[in-house]
């Protein structure tokens, strides 16, 4: 690593309860997951934060269940174990196909949805899916715990709700009813950040959403209302255009974007692949 390890401070945490103390006692502390992208900045020397707080051996974070029409799962669960879920493939079958999307195999192996959450990039694969199915998610401080929906969770870019001493400990999703569909646009198959992300339900009430358009992830309502009232896909285009908020980057140009999230669109209102 380009950056000196000497002024780094990493606390090993005996227990979830350990670790909320140590955030609320003695931060702030950067919560660890994965570090896929935290090993990177550190590399690069584009993180300023110094003191860390290890989460990956807290299984209590971890875990995949469905409870009452509810399906839960642990913010430590990597996207490999979601990939393999029977259960996510029945009920969330977008966030699995999201999931497949993420890097490599050694990413998704260490990867978490959680750590996808907190880290807030507008390029997250998984990011459009929890849009699109109103996910919740569950904070916990030593003192509290709370539930925001998704939606509510970004405030602007990697900015969020989570306060200093709060974890993302779990992410719920209702039952999704209607047709799911996810699609990645990247340089390549794997291994790249998005271009442009959507994720959407096509039912009585449409839901879509999409990454790498604007500071965050974004739903789109009046697209949406405008396919349910039975607006052509070429009106619900024109409409999107106004609601998404591209740029000029390093990896696509906002034209480019804008092109590319009404095709997906179009494929995804018509049910194409």
């Amino acid at each position: 690593m380009r950056t000196a390890l000497s002024p780094l401070t990493l606390r090993q945490p005996r227990s979830l309860a350990h670790a909320l103390r140590l955030l609320r006692d003695e931060g702030p502390l950067t919560p660890l997951a994965g570090c896929t992208d935290v090993f990177v900045g550190l590399n690069f020397g584009t993180l300023g934060d110094r003191r860390f707080l290890n989460l990956w051996p807290l299984d209590q974070l971890r875990g995949i269940e469905r409870r009452a029409g509810v399906l839960r799962i642990g913010a430590l669960t990597t996207y490999t174990e979601i990939i393999a879920s029977a259960v996510v493939g029945r009920h969330l079958p977008m966030l699995v196909a999201a999931s497949r999307e993420i890097g490599a195999v050694q990413v998704q192996n260490r990867g978490t949805l959680g750590g996808n959450i907190a880290n807030g990039s507008p390029a997250g694969d998984t990011l459009p899916v929890l849009a699109a199915a109103e996910a919740l998610v569950e904070l916990r401080s030593a003192d509290w715990t709370r539930k925001v929906p998704f939606t509510a969770f970004y405030t602007g870019y990697r900015v969020s709700v989570r306060r200093s001493d709060e974890l993302v400990t779990a992410i719920e999703f209702p039952e999704v009813a209607g047709a799911q569909w996810f699609r990645k646009v990247g340089t390549r198959a794997a291994q790249s950040i998005s271009k442009v992300v959507m994720a959407g339900v096509r039912a009585a009430r449409p839901r879509i959403a999409l990454g790498s358009v604007a500071p965050t992830v974004v739903r789109v309502p009046r697209t949406e209302e405008a396919l349910a009232a039975g607006a052509t896909i070429a009106e619900a285009q024109a409409i999107l255009q106004e609601e998404i908020h591209p740029i000029d980057d390093i990896r696509s140009t906002a034209s480019y974007r804008r092109r590319v999230a009404a095709n997906l669109l179009a494929q995804f209102w018509n049910g194409s692949d």
